[in-house]
């Protein structure tokens, strides 16, 4: 009779509803990269100021995300979801009819993106524990499930610069409106067809929970900071990238619309094809995730350094981010991967949600980083980049031990 209920719990529709979610809310973010000239030029902001509509959905997911997830244990994964797709439903409204409606739209804006990084925070992260307590100790169906997850999460990022061009095409502002029909979408999906099983163990006190954290982080310390440090690095570069790529194809090649959302689509292929080849390939095995992970951070350092060198030559320019895409890529389930195996099953929750937390730092900072820099230090920003992916490398060879099943620290 149990597994008949979790037969029925764990349905198709049910995984296509998780899956919507992360979805939802690369959609939220990314796909208004490809339109941020558009609205530098029709709300009268700066390059900076555009990019602070990014970093605003992120800043507001960095701090919450830990917040939510702690929620999540305490009165249920559907309880804290769906409100925070609400919340992204309902910030998506506020910037697209400030957009349409007043002649200074900008605040408005920003309070509907923080209102939606908040709904990010809420949602996207519950995902993991939520499939965890969906299938229990079937780690098969868990693993196969994460890799739908985690590809739905990198095939939006393809589909957000086509969307976010074509919607801006027909409406500068409708790509914010669009994001409250996802997030409907989304909720309706959510509200019928996930059902949670009933937790039948209390969830931890507040004070029990920050001790836990805390010895956590005081005995797996050396490891996890690097994966932290990695997830950051490499958000840092990406949305820096994609961001120099949406102005540069613009101004220097007169790539504008769809056209400019498919050239930019191009390296996000790359990264959504080598994260789902290498979600399947891994299996668990550490050590040959310590070796993916090696050539990828070489990958990464060597292309990053060409970006600005190869800017003025448009097929040069799309080998590199393409070559940086699929290395990025590639890293992105290893460090999921090595925070799953290498934290027990009790603890995973709390240590996901501030590793998803890390990476939101590197959205956040990504996009205004690059318009400060690229315009008189930019070959000297990413060769900086380069060493910085180096010295990662050092980090890593030193620090994830593979004679272990745990990613233990060196000692």
């Amino acid at each position: 009779m149990a597994s008949e209920t979790t037969e029925q719990q764990v349905s198709k529709w049910c995984i296509v509803s998780m899956a919507s979610i992360p979805l939802v809310m690369t959609l939220g973010n990314s796909m208004l990269i490809p339109v941020l000239p558009i609205f530098e030029k029709k709300v009268g902001i700066s390059s900076f100021q555009s990019s602070m509509i990014i970093t605003s959905y992120s800043l507001a997911a960095i701090f919450l995300i830990p917040v939510a997830g702690y929620l999540s244990d305490r009165y249920g994964r559907k309880i804290v979801i769906l409100p925070s797709l609400v919340l992204a439903f309902i910030g998506g409204l506020i910037a697209g009819f400030a957009s349409w409606k007043l002649d200074d739209p900008f605040m408005w804006i920003m309070i509907g993106r923080v209102l939606q990084g908040i709904g990010a925070a809420g949602a996207t992260p519950i995902i993991l524990p939520l499939v965890g307590d969906l299938y229990k100790d079937d780690d098969e169906k868990t693993s196969s499930c994460l890799g739908i997850i985690e590809t739905s999460n990198t095939f939006g990022k393809v589909l957000s610069p086509i969307l976010g061009a074509m919607f801006a095409a027909f409406l500068w502002f409708l790509p914010f409106f669009s994001i409250s029909v996802f997030s409907l979408i989304s909720i309706v999906l959510v509200f019928f067809f996930i059902k949670v099983p009933k937790k039948k163990e209390d969830p931890p006190k507040f004070k029990q929970f920050v001790k836990k954290t805390k010895d956590i982080f005081k005995k797996e310390g050396r490891w996890i900071y690097i994966v932290f440090l990695v997830g950051v690095y490499l958000m840092l570069l990406l949305f820096g990238v994609l961001f120099f790529l949406s102005d540069i194809l613009e101004k220097v090649h007169d790539l504008k619309g769809v056209k400019k959302g498919f050239v930019l689509a191009i390296p996000l292929f790359g990264l959504c094809v080598s994260s789902y080849v290498t979600g399947r390939k891994i299996k668990g095995e550490l050590a040959t995730m310590k070796k993916l992970l090696i050539i990828s951070l070489i990958m990464t350092s060597a292309s990053i350094v060409f970006v600005g060198y190869t800017s003025g030559n448009l097929l040069f320019l799309l080998v590199v981010t393409s070559v940086l895409g699929l290395a990025i890529g590639a890293v992105l389930p290893i460090l999921d991967a090595m925070i799953t195996e290498g934290i027990e099953k009790e603890e995973r929750g709390t240590i996901t949600s501030f590793y998803s937390s890390s990476r939101f730092v590197g959205v956040a900072f990504g996009p205004p980083g690059m318009s400060i820099v690229m315009k008189d230090y930019l070959n000297i920003s990413y060769i900086v980049a380069g060493g910085i992916g180096v010295l990662l490398l050092f980090l890593v060879m030193h620090y994830i031990q593979t004679d272990s099943s745990k990613a233990n620290t060196a000692n």
